[in-house]
């Protein structure tokens, strides 16, 4: 086999299970190639609070403050909007039927704290105001489809 050049040497890796994956000429050479999209994960696009998020298994999520729901609590969420699981996508009408994502609470923070500035030039007139939105820390159990 020849050596690797400094330009080839750039490796890739897959995310779930970091097996190395270097680039397609050297992949060619292997006997048995590495697919890199071997991985299927199941997510859904699901609707929290007024906004969308992509939720996958092992996924931590901040979402605006659920003001009813304690540290510990679990959580469902039925407005599913999207399955895709191994390929095979469902797409609501509105909402996918029967399905939900089952999540636990995991803390409630504040987010960073965001600066607004007005100004008015040659008035002398000028504003700064602080704001930091409060957030609840959410951890994706499953997926129920």
């Amino acid at each position: 086999m020849q050596p690797i050049s400094e330009k080839a040497h750039n490796k890739q890796f897959c995310t779930h299970c970091s097996t190395s994956v270097k680039d397609s000429a050297q992949q060619r050479q292997l006997a048995y190639p590495i697919n890199i999209n071997r991985h299927t994960i199941m997510y859904a696009i699901v609707e929290i609070l007024g906004q969308q998020f992509k939720a996958e298994a092992g996924k931590r999520l901040f979402v605006h403050r659920m003001q009813e729901a304690e540290q510990g609590a679990t959580v469902e969420f039925e407005n599913v909007l999207l399955v895709d699981n191994d390929g095979n996508i469902a797409v609501g009408t509105p909402t996918v039927a029967g399905a939900k994502v089952v999540a636990e609470v995991l803390s409630h923070v504040r987010g960073e704290k965001v600066l607004v500035f007005k100004k008015k030039r040659r008035k002398g007139y000028d504003k700064l105001n602080g704001h930091r939105q409060n957030f609840t820390e959410i951890l994706v159990k499953e997926i129920v489809a």
